[in-house]
């Protein structure tokens, strides 16, 4: 594993933090809550400067950083408090981090699709011999995939993705024919043998380009990133299914070595600079969305915990107690640090078993 690569991963996860935190701080900073301390990195501290209120840090180890809000200062009469705030307030500042890495991840696509000549679709390209299907009423050549299985498919590739993990049994495909929409409720292109390979459904999948303009690249910068949330959530559903398992995910190890390999696989510096970059993108898109899960420990927990207490309040006058809620987010960030572990573990054993 290249040394490049492996400080690329470094700053890859350091900016993605940094960013996420900073959001904290500027929504706070907008909503007049004192900030304790912003810090970038984390370790010991290289460099500090102390204004009235806030202290911002400079340190050691470039893994990210922190934004301290006095959270649990709830009994100090500080108004200006996080733990004094209101609903919206603290709703806004929760949610800014994750806004931030969505930002990041659109502003690197749109770098990165600023110099395209076109972009392209999903399109049915023909059939193997013995398709049943091809016709008005089933698919024809030229339909341009909209939807599989219920799940958009936005951009090249999506359409393959999805119609892997069907189990066989129909389909549920949207297609664009003739600039309109034709719905085809479970269509019954079942897995079988074509071309001499077993569990295909019959047809090729093709690309159609769509020639870059300013409006075409903004509109493709908002489908891409539409496209890296949905397939979190594609993961997720795979997940709980059981079609995907431990052995599918991957940690920081795995991530770093996957931009190795985006790296290596690249066909010139620039490319790869261009590859590597998209999936930094990836990275931060799928950090806001999976930071928003109603997981304690997570911002989204702590969110869900806030509508917990605004509807307790409503209905009981009162809140859920600090103390429960403490003991919640500490058990799940327990859970959540050791399946990171598991999931390192399984990706350097990969690694030793691969060199």
């Amino acid at each position: 594993m290249s040394v490049v690569y492996v400080l690329a991963g470094i700053f890859i996860f350091g900016f993605l933090v940094a960013i996420h935190e900073l959001g904290h701080f500027l929504a706070a900073r907008l909503c007049g809550v004192r900030v304790d301390e912003f810090s970038i990195g984390m370790g010991p501290c290289l460099w500090q400067r102390e204004t009235e209120e806030t202290q911002y840090s400079l340190r050691l180890l470039p893994i990210g950083g922190f934004c301290a809000l006095g959270e649990d200062e709830e009994d100090t009469g500080d108004e200006r408090c996080f733990a004094h705030q209101g609903f919206w307030k603290k709703l806004i500042i929760l949610a800014a981090g994750s806004l931030m890495n969505l930002l990041a991840g659109m502003a690197v696509i749109a770098c990165v699709f600023a110099t395209a000549s076109g972009f392209y679709l999903d399109q049915v390209a023909g059939f193997s011999e013995g398709f049943p299907l091809e016709g008005e009423e089933g698919l024809m050549v030229g339909d341009i995939f909209y939807k599989v299985d219920g799940w958009r498919t936005y951009l090249r590739g999506d359409a393959a993705m999805f119609l892997q993990f069907n189990d066989g049994r129909g389909v549920d495909l949207e297609v664009i024919r003739n600039g309109e929409k034709v719905v085809l409720k479970d269509l019954p292109m079942y897995r079988g043998t074509y071309d001499g390979a077993e569990g295909r459904f019959g047809l090729s999948v093709g690309a159609a380009m769509v020639p870059a303009s300013l409006g075409t690249t903004l509109r493709f910068v908002v489908y891409q990133t539409l496209d890296f949330v949905q397939q979190v959530y594609f993961s997720l559903s795979q997940l709980i299914r059981g079609a995907v398992g431990l052995r599918d995910l991957s940690g920081p190890v795995g991530i770093v070595s996957t931009i190795t390999e985006v790296g290596t696989s690249s066909k010139n510096a620039a490319s790869a600079v261009k590859n590597i970059a998209m999936f930094g993108a990836l990275i931060a898109v799928n950090l806001a969305v999976m930071n928003l899960l109603p997981i304690p420990a997570l911002d989204g927990g702590r969110i869900f915990f806030l509508a917990v207490d605004a509807v307790s309040l409503a209905l009981f006058r009162r809140k859920v107690p600090v103390r429960y809620q403490a003991a919640v987010n500490t058990a799940c960030f327990v859970l959540l640090m050791g399946m990171m572990l598991l999931v390192t573990l399984k990706d350097i054993s990969g690694l030793v078993i691969g060199s």
